[in-house]
């Protein structure tokens, strides 16, 4: 049976692994130093851990009273179907708790994430710095 360290803090995790995570699914193409610096700033954050190696990431940035935004979900494609991204959006929840949430995705992943009761917006736009990257990534028509 593996067991799976949940963390919620910085302590010892490997920024060069999480930016190729990250990476590797199209969700950023940062490297692992901005990936440190990003994560610092968020509100949450979630990391799971086999064997001391990062094997999943989120995190949120909100104002910790009423609104909260859930970015950068991802597991290492080995694990898919253990849990471990519910294990990541729950603790992120719990973290965020009382506010509203929105949660960003892949395009790929839409879907993904109704069993929360998460529902698509109507009402939403976003505005890229690097426009062409996320036009290629699907974000944007």
């Amino acid at each position: 049976m593996m067991v799976f360290e949940i963390k919620t803090d910085m302590d010892g995790i490997d920024f060069d692994e999480v930016a190729g995570l990250l990476n590797g699914y199209g969700l950023s193409d940062l490297d692992s130093e901005t990936q440190r610096i990003v994560f610092e700033r968020s509100y949450a954050k979630v990391f799971i851990l086999d064997d001391g190696h990062v094997a999943g990431v989120g995190r949120a940035l909100s104002d910790g009273i009423c609104q909260a935004s859930i970015y950068n979900i991802a597991v290492r494609e080995d694990l898919w179907g253990k849990g471990l991204g519910k294990t990541i959006v729950d603790e992120l929840l719990k973290q965020v708790e009382g506010c509203n949430v929105v949660l960003y995705t892949h395009p790929k992943h839409i879907g993904l994430y109704e069993h929360w009761g998460f529902k698509k917006l109507k009402t939403s736009y976003a505005h890229f710095q690097r426009e062409e990257y996320f036009i290629s990534q699907g974000f944007l028509e």
